[in-house]
């Protein structure tokens, strides 16, 4: 990795972590086959050699980062499992820590993943697509299952309804219902938390969210990236980093 982007992902810091699974259940094994395992945050397979997840995950990602694609249980070496060195991270050029917006990253791998039953792409949305309050959706990590509760290594979901704007904006002082979406019912234990930041948020088969912040004891709701809002940066990217040619 380049020095300039090393001593970025130090500096960058996350104003409340994200990503664990609370309240949710086990996931069939391998039936989220577009999940990457980043160490400590999460992320989904969007083109056989690009991985998108939140942009502050950047500081915990060190010089020589690995994505494990294809995994169910992360503390098992799984026949299923690919593990992938990145190439190149390439964080969106406004992220700012203090709102934590524009919580978006992409990540090119040196070689492109094999596309199996148990490793595929998951579709992004397009610019007209609507997300709205009431909707219920799938979140997906292997982190924590609860506050004080550490994981068992096997990815977990959780299925959580977006919540209208106000519900976050009373909450949350840089909540932007342009570039975020507001997601978990206040009343329910049930909310992505710490531990695996990044994930996709998914709704009828799309990433239409990223795992990006919330409150710090893991009640809900929490805030995602919008990823329609980005749609325009993350094709001018990949478009930049052209697909890799089969090895």
């Amino acid at each position: 990795m380049q020095p300039l982007l090393l001593l970025m992902a130090f500096l960058l810091s996350p104003r409340a972590e994200a990503g664990e699974i609370i309240g949710g259940h086990e996931s069939k094994p391998h039936s989220r086959p577009y999940m990457a395992h980043l160490g400590n945050c999460g992320g989904f397979l969007v083109r056989e050699d690009i991985v998108l997840t939140a942009a502050h995950c950047a500081r915990r990602l060190c010089s020589s980062i690995t994505v494990t694609l294809g995994a169910h249980n992360i503390k098992q070496k799984e026949e299923t499992q690919q593990k992938i060195l990145v190439k190149k991270a390439i964080i969106h050029p406004d992220y700012n820590y203090p709102q934590c917006a524009n919580d978006i990253m992409l990540l090119q791998l040196e070689k492109k993943a094999k596309l199996n039953a148990n490793v595929r792409l998951i579709s992004l949305p397009t610019m007209t697509d609507q997300v709205k309050p009431g909707m219920v959706c799938n979140v997906s990590g292997w982190g924590r299952l609860g506050v004080n509760t550490t994981g068992n290594g096997k990815l977990h979901e959780v299925e959580l309804e977006i919540q209208s704007n106000n519900v976050c904006s009373s909450r949350y002082k840089h909540y932007n219902s342009t570039i975020q979406i507001c997601v978990g019912d206040p009343k329910k234990i049930q909310t992505s938390f710490k531990g695996d930041s990044g994930g996709p948020f998914i709704c009828n088969n799309v990433a239409q969210g990223i795992v990006s912040y919330g409150n710090d004891k893991g009640k809900p709701p929490r805030v995602y990236t919008r990823i329609s809002r980005y749609l325009p940066w993350i094709k001018s990217t990949m478009r930049r980093f052209k697909l890799l040619r089969t090895q």
